[in-house]
C-alpha cells in the first residue's frame, strides 16, 4: 500500500506541475532567479514579450505555433538541419550550473528544471548554453538514454573523465589497459576470486564501524579507507594515512609521492590484493601505469563510505527491510552473494546516484532526431533525473528494494548505477559485494534505530541526502 500511494502521489504531482506550465501559471524559478530557455531553430524568431513580464511564458490562449519550438518537430520538418551552435540564442545558466554541482539545493532544482522543460517542449534533445556560452546538448527521453550508452567512445567520449564506481572513469583506456580492469576486477563475476580475503578484511575492519553508539561519514571513512588499502594494496597499506591525505590532494608535488608509495606497495603485494592480480594478469610490457590503476581503484572505493551510511539509514527507516536484511547477513554474509542487501544498495544507489549527470563530448558530427550536431558539442545524461523520473519509474521516489529482482532491470538503461553497454563500470559487483558486506557487518550485530536525518517511511524520499549530515544511532540485538 505504501508503495502504491507513494507512486500516485508522485505521478499527480509531476501532472500539476505540466498543468501548471502549459497554463501559464506561475512555476517557482531555479535558485539566484535565473531563467530557462532552449534553442530555437535555424530561423526561428523568438515571439515578442508578453506585456508585464519580458521573457515570459506565453499563458493560455496562446497559439501553439507561438510557444516556442520544439526540436523534435523542427528535426521532423527539416531533416539534415544543421543546430545553430554558432548562433546566439537564450542561455540556460541555472539548468547547466545546477548539473554540474552535485549538492543538494541544485540536485532539486535540476530536476524540476528538467520537468519543466520536458512538459512544454517534449523529450527532444534540448541544446542548451551556460553562462560561457558553451553549448551542452541535454537528453530527456529513454530512447536517447540507451543511445547514448550504446556509442562507442570514438562517437562520444568522455571529457573530462568521471568517475562512477569501482574502477569506472568514464574516460578512454587502451585496450590493454580495459582488459586489465575487466581481468583484476573480475567484471560481471558477482563473487570475486578473491572474495576470501576481501571479505576478511571486511570484518576486521567494520570493528571500528560499530566501536561506539554512533556511526557517522568520519567513522566510516576510516573503516572502510583501511580495508580499501588492504584490498587494493595490501595489509601493510591499512594504517598509511599519509598515502590517503596525498590521495585527496590535487597538487603534482602529493601525486608523486603517492605514486611512489604505491610502486613500494606494488613490489610486496600479495596475490589476492588487486596491485598483485594486476602484476598476475600484465602482458609481456607489463602493467600500464600501476600506481595510476590503484590510484583510480582507492578513489573510486571512497565513494563507498558515503553509500554505506545512505543505506544503512533507509534500512533504519524501513524496519521490514531492516529486519530481513539482519537475517540474510546472520545466515550467509560469508559467503559474499548477499543478493537482499545487495538489492537495497543497488535501490540506494538509483535513489542517490555517486555521478548524477555524465557528461560526454561528441567526437565527430553526430545526429539526435533529424538534427546534426558538429564535433566537439557536449552531452549531458542527467541520470539522477531519469532513474527518479515519476513519470517513467514506478514509485521513483520509494526505497524499494525487491524492484532489482525484476528480471532485466539490471538492464533497463532509465536506472542505471553503474552504467550500461561498454562503458558500464567493470568493478560493479565487486563494489556491491564490498558495501553489501560492510552492511552485513553492521547488522549483524546491531540493529538501526533512529538516524538523522528522520525520513518518512511512507512519503515521497528527499532528493538528496549529504552523507556528511548522516548520524545513525545502533544499539546491540
Amino acid at each position: 500500500m505504501r508503495t502504491v500511494q507513494g507512486a500516485a502521489l508522485d505521478g499527480l504531482r509531476a501532472r500539476v506541475r505540466a498543468f501548471a506550465e502549459r497554463t501559464g501559471l506561475p512555476v517557482r524559478s531555479a535558485p539566484g532567479g535565473a531563467r530557462v530557455s532552449v534553442a530555437p531553430p535555424a530561423g526561428y524568431r523568438w515571439p515578442r514579450p508578453v506585456a508585464g513580464g519580458a521573457g515570459r511564458p506565453p499563458r493560455a490562449g496562446t497559439p501553439l505555433g507561438d510557444r516556442g519550438p520544439a526540436v523534435r518537430d523542427a528535426g521532423a520538418e527539416s531533416p539534415g538541419r544543421r543546430t545553430p551552435v554558432g548562433r546566439s540564442f537564450p542561455r540556460t545558466a541555472a539548468l547547466v550550473r545546477d548539473f554540474v554541482r552535485s549538492r543538494p539545493a541544485p540536485a532539486r532544482a535540476s530536476a524540476a528544471v528538467l520537468r519543466a522543460l520536458r512538459a512544454r517542449y517534449g523529450d527532444a534533445p534540448l541544446l542548451v548554453r551556460d553562462r560561457s556560452g558553451k553549448a551542452v546538448l541535454v537528453l530527456l527521453a529513454p530512447a536517447d538514454v540507451s543511445r547514448f550508452y550504446a556509442e562507442p567512445p570514438s562517437v562520444l567520449a568522455a571529457d573530462p573523465p568521471q568517475t562512477a564506481g569501482l574502477g569506472c572513469a568514464h574516460a578512454e583506456p587502451g585496450p590493454e589497459q580495459r582488459q586489465t580492469a575487466a581481468e583484476v576486477l573480475a567484471a560481471g563475476v558477482p563473487v570475486h576470486p578473491a572474495c576470501g580475503p576481501f571479505l576478511a578484511a571486511v570484518t576486521e575492519e567494520a570493528r571500528h564501524l560499530t566501536a561506539s553508539g554512533t556511526l557517522e561519514l568520519a567513522r566510516a571513512r576510516y573503516a572502510v579507507g583501511r580495508a580499501a588499502r588492504r584490498i587494493v594494496l595490501g595489509d601493510a597499506a591499512a594504517a598509511d594515512e599519509e598515502l590517503a591525505g596525498w590521495l585527496g590532494r590535487s597538487r603534482t608535488k602529493s601525486r608523486v609521492r603517492a605514486a611512489r608509495r604505491i610502486q613500494e606497495y606494488a613490489r610486496q603485494a600479495g596475490a589476492d590484493t588487486l596491485l598483485g592480480r594486476a602484476a598476475r594478469h600484465a602482458g609481456p610490457a607489463g602493467v600500464p601505469d600501476l600506481a595510476g590503476q590503484a590510484h583510480q581503484w582507492l578513489q573510486a572505493l571512497d565513494s563507498l563510505p558515503a553509500t554505506l551510511l545512505r543505506t544503512l539509514l533507509l534500512l533504519g527507516a524501513h524496519p521490514a527491510e531492516q529486519d530481513a536484511a539482519a537475517s540474510e547477513a546472520a545466515a550467509g554474509a560469508s559467503r559474499g552473494e548477499l543478493p537482499r542487501l545487495r538489492a537495497c544498495v543497488r535501490e540506494t544507489l538509483r535513489l542517490y546516484p555517486v555521478v548524477p549527470d555524465l557528461i560526454r563530448v561528441t567526437r565527430t558530427e553526430t545526429e539526435w532526431r533529424g538534427v546534426r550536431y558538429p564535433a566537439g558539442t557536449s552531452v549531458l545524461l542527467p541520470a539522477a533525473f531519469h532513474q527518479r523520473d515519476p513519470e517513467r519509474v514506478p514509485a521513483a521516489h520509494v526505497f524499494v528494494p525487491g524492484r532489482w529482482k525484476n528480471p532485466g532491470a539490471d538492464q533497463d538503461t532509465r536506472m542505471a548505477p553503474f552504467g550500461h553497454g561498454g562503458s558500464r563500470c567493470p568493478g560493479d559487483q565487486l563494489g556491491l559485494l564490498l558495501t553489501a558486506a560492510f552492511c552485513a557487518e553492521v547488522l549483524r550485530g546491531h540493529r538501526v534505530r533512529s538516524g538523522r536525518p528522520a525520513l518518512d517511511p511512507v512519503g515521497p524520499l528527499p532528493a538528496a541526502l549529504d552523507p556528511q549530515g548522516i548520524r545513525l544511532a545502533l544499539t546491540r540485538r
